[in-house]
């Protein structure tokens, strides 16, 4: 059964985000309370969800590093997509709860109340959010979390969105223009929506067993070509991501004389190397005789041009 635990640091972020996401989302919402804006409100309404994401993200995570079982000989590493799903859902919901709110505002709109206070409360928060989503996208990508790589992707929006209604609002104080207030949250509202794109779709990705990316699979074949003495040809290299752990499988064909031991042992060279390049690489090599008709992607044994 495959066994690769997520390093505990992922959990511990995952576990952070839910006090994070509650403290930046009670700043947003009292900066709506001083200031009566609906792009603030839009704002909050965001914030609201990233709480739900953080809670998912959190239990998901925990779920993902369970050990293999009887029922999942594999993992749980895919549940991790799962969540990115569900957060990228969430990220389009949020979005079109802004465009509901700023939508009826756009008939009424109305300048703000205590603006600077209002402002300057906003900004807090989207200072926090910013070095926590930086944080959780860098270690999300770093340890291979596809939740914790969302979440901070989630977080980023909600900076983009916070930092889009900073700026517009200001400019409606200046220009007395109260329809800007509306407009702005629409148009972040729009960004948020392409945000919640992305996270689906590279989601649903790894769910579909996506393979190593490109840069990943170009180390792994230059490592076979390597460390493939012996050997006569190599054929039919497969690759999938699911998480956290990275599945390599591929067929091996060496000289039918050749004796159990030594083929076993180019096999062990080969997982070896390839192991020094992904660590959390699981491998399945297929040992055939020579005269085997290849298919599948071939990979070149050095010095025999195979």
């Amino acid at each position: 059964m495959v066994s690769v635990r997520v390093d505990p640091i992922v959990e511990r972020l995952a576990f952070w985000g839910i006090p994070v996401s509650f403290g930046v989302m009670g700043l947003k919402l009292l900066a709506w309370w001083v200031t009566g804006s609906v792009a603030l409100l839009s704002d909050g309404l965001e914030s609201t969800v990233n709480v739900v994401a953080a809670f998912i993200a959190y239990f998901v995570i925990r779920y993902a590093q369970r050990p293999a079982d009887e029922d999942h000989q594999f993992g749980h590493y895919k549940a991790e997509y799962i969540s990115a799903v569900i957060e990228g859902v969430l990220i389009v919901v949020a979005a079109l709860l802004i465009i509901q709110e700023a939508w009826g505002a756009l008939f009424s709109p109305k300048l703000l109340d205590a603006p600077v206070l209002g402002l300057a409360i906003n900004g807090l928060a989207a200072l926090v959010n910013s070095g926590w989503a930086t944080l959780l996208i860098r270690v999300g990508k770093a340890h291979r979390s596809p939740a914790l790589t969302a979440d901070g992707h989630h977080v980023m929006s909600d900076v983009v969105t916070s930092a889009g209604v900073f700026a517009g609002l200001i400019l409606a104080v200046m220009t007395g223009y109260a329809i800007l207030d509306p407009v702005l949250a629409i148009l972040v509202a729009c960004n948020i929506l392409f945000q919640g794109y992305r996270v689906i779709s590279q989601s649903v990705g790894g769910l579909m067993d996506r393979a190593l990316e490109p840069d990943e699979e170009a180390a792994v074949r230059e490592a076979i070509t390597t460390h493939s003495e012996g050997a006569l040809g190599v054929h039919d290299l497969k690759s999938r991501r699911a998480g956290a752990a990275a599945f390599i499988d591929f067929h091996l064909v060496v000289p039918a004389g050749m004796s159990v031991d030594q083929a076993h042992r180019i096999c062990d060279r080969l997982e070896d190397a390839i192991k020094t390049i992904i660590p959390e690489a699981t491998l399945a090599i297929h040992v055939e005789p020579e005269g085997e008709r290849a298919h599948g992607q071939k990979v070149d044994v050095e010095g025999t041009g195979k």
